[in-house]
């Protein structure tokens, strides 16, 4: 099955992420399938970047996102209506 989940990097205390489609049998740093994004906690503001199509394809053909990515997709969505 595939998951979208936080990829970490960064160094300690300085935590970066990629949101990233990858098999729920992989560990959270493995090899992933596709990056679609990231995630900055560490930052001010709007602190993440998502291709929101690349997200809705892989909910479409079934992925489970995580609690964070749910959110992260979430926002974005709702920060694209109020652009539109």
């Amino acid at each position: 099955m595939v998951s979208l989940r936080l990829n970490r990097k960064g160094t300690k205390d300085r935590p970066y992420y990629k949101i990233v489609a990858v098999d729920s049998r992989k560990r959270r740093d493995g090899r992933y399938i596709e990056q679609f994004g990231t995630y900055d906690p560490m930052q001010d503001g709007e602190n993440y970047t998502i291709d929101l199509e690349k997200a809705d394809k892989w909910l479409a053909v079934g992925a489970k996102p995580s609690d964070t990515v749910k959110s992260i997709i979430r926002k974005a969505r709702t920060a694209a209506k109020a652009e539109a």
